[in-house]
């Protein structure tokens, strides 16, 4: 998907129907002079809703839709006769979107599975018609309810991508072109920084038709939890990461700080992201030799999964589908 595409953040003024009011009729017809109340129920107004669709990866399709209104409920009538409901209002979303409220920043939805659906403004309840209110001592009531008016709200709709396993490291780490070699994706790939702007989803093939989903995460660096580079625009997306999977080249001076300074940054922007399992991968390992690399694991952290990858020669690149699978049956 290209930047100009993805788009992760919408702000929308969502407005819910007016509930109908209900009716104040009296029956009357050449048999009957004196029927009594039956005035009819307003009808509710419309909902907006939210629902979930797994063939949707951006909320590009909202993001000049700035106004939704849904319609307001039909009014009562004679013969106890109902109002219509208002026409709800659906907006179909991804699969992780979470709607807050844009003055509160209470989390009103959040959309984990395909299908699912969410009242994020309900629409105003339709009044009760007057056959609702009589009784022994007043058989013919002239009034009935009016419909309760619609909310009229602002919503922001943020999408969280949902995806097994996150690629987590610094610009020109390697992650575009391992996400390339494991999936059909086919994210840009460029030697200079920052190639990556947007996240891009993979589907990586498994063994006996099994498969998992990869999440290529903008390049992260020190500081970016204070907004410096790409700043924490990104880094939400990896709170809906199974697991993390680090990614550091073989060319780095230091592989051990390079992996602390990436721990502290999600650290800073949300501590519970050090909950997550995290596995990794040292890039570009075919420009070593054996000897060397022997070496270079005496100094990784001892308790940390660390596999030698190499997309271009694709080294490891098995081994490690097998450490992401295993890790994700024990996440």
């Amino acid at each position: 998907m290209s930047s100009s595409n993805f788009i992760d953040y919408v702000k929308i003024c969502c407005r819910s129907g007016h509930g109908g009011g209900g009716s104040a009729h009296l029956h009357r017809d050449k048999k009957t002079a004196h029927g009594g109340p039956d005035g009819g129920d307003g009808g509710r107004g419309g909902h907006i809703i939210l629902k979930g669709n797994s063939q949707l990866w951006t909320l590009l399709h909202l993001q000049y839709q700035k106004h939704v209104i849904a319609e307001n409920g039909g009014y009562g009538g004679p013969s106890h006769s109902s109002g219509a409901y208002g026409k709800d209002v659906i907006l179909e979303v991804p699969i992780g979107t979470i709607a807050r409220d844009a003055e509160t920043g209470e989390i009103k939805a959040e959309i984990t599975e395909d299908g699912q659906m969410e009242i994020i403004t309900p629409g105003g309840r339709g009044g009760l018609g007057n056959a609702h209110f009589k009784s022994p001592t007043n058989q013919t009531p002239l009034y009935a309810q009016p419909g309760e008016p619609g909310l009229e709200e602002w919503t922001i709709l943020e999408l969280k991508l949902l995806a097994d396993v996150g690629l987590v490291g610094f610009p020109n780490a390697g992650k575009s072109t391992l996400l390339s070699v494991v999936s059909a994706a086919r994210p840009k790939i460029a030697n200079y920084p920052f190639t990556t702007l947007v996240p891009n989803l993979g589907v990586v093939a498994y063994r006996d038709y099994k498969s998992f989903v990869m999440a290529d995460i903008p390049g992260i660096i020190e500081g970016a939890s204070e907004g410096k580079g790409l700043g924490i625009r990104f880094l939400k997306h990896i709170e809906r990461n199974s697991i993390l999977l680090f990614m550091i080249s073989v060319e780095s001076p230091d592989i051990a700080e390079e992996y602390e300074i990436l721990v502290n940054e999600l650290r800073t922007y949300n501590p519970e992201l050090l909950h997550k399992q995290r596995l990794l991968a040292i890039t570009k390992s075919d420009m070593i030799d054996d000897e060397l690399e022997a070496e270079m694991r005496e100094t990784l952290p001892q308790d940390l999964p660390t596999i030698f990858i190499s997309s271009l020669t694709m080294k490891n690149i098995t081994q490690l589908k097998d450490m992401i699978w295993k890790a994700l049956n024990t996440a």
